[in-house]
């Protein structure tokens, strides 16, 4: 199925993120809902040497595993007709180029009960990819993270965000792995202080 296959009847798309697109999406959109998909779980296990590593050192970033009995937190963006074929191109060098990722169509479900679920694109780096780095500890994803730094930002700051997101938007829930990793990471420096590059990343905001 293709992106174009669920354009909804008011002429839009709906695009699932669960990593970085939580937080920075830059893309235009309409509005967003907090809410999750199911079958998948999410894992630190995909490699970036781009936006938060580089060849010698690549960064730790999140995919989706399939899992029957999981589901992840999100936020779903609705992109208008008007903004389609822009945004999906941003998505295409952001995700998909310079990412590794592939696209997949699955049911997004709002967090608001009284909204409907709705079918949403969404990226997937799955384990034939390169840069895929597969399953790991938390304290030896959490030292790999410390150090990565990429053209969008040090790699701390993706992940500190991704569980500021998961606090604010969804306390109800409890992501044992992202969190298990902030704690390792939060751990490697002495009284909670990350590294300066980091700390001006989220100082400048998204």
């Amino acid at each position: 199925m293709k992106p174009q296959d669920i354009v909804h009847e008011k002429n839009s798309l709906w695009i699932f993120g669960y990593g970085s697109l939580v937080w920075k999406p830059d893309f235009a959109y309409k509005r967003r809902k907090v809410g999750y998909i199911k079958g998948y779980k999410r894992r630190f296990w995909h490699g970036d040497d781009f936006h938060r590593g580089d060849k010698e050192k690549p960064g730790r970033v999140v995919t989706l595993v399939e899992d029957q009995e999981a589901c992840t937190w999100g936020v779903a963006y609705e992109v208008p007709e008007s903004h389609m074929e822009e945004s999906l191109q941003y998505l295409n060098v952001r995700e998909v180029m310079l990412g590794g990722y592939i696209t997949e169509i699955v049911e997004f479900v709002p967090k608001e009960k009284s909204h409907t679920p709705l079918l949403a694109l969404v990226y997937i780096a799955t384990s034939d990819n390169p840069t895929f780095l597969g399953p790991a500890s938390d304290v030896e994803i959490a030292a790999q993270i410390s150090i990565s730094s990429g053209k969008t930002g040090h790699n701390i700051e993706y992940l500190l965000r991704l569980a500021e997101f998961m606090r604010l938007c969804c306390p109800e829930v409890e992501d044992e792995h992202l969190f298990s990793i902030e704690a390792a990471l939060l751990k490697i420096f002495p009284c909670g202080e990350i590294t300066t590059s980091a700390q001006k990343s989220l100082q400048q905001g998204p």
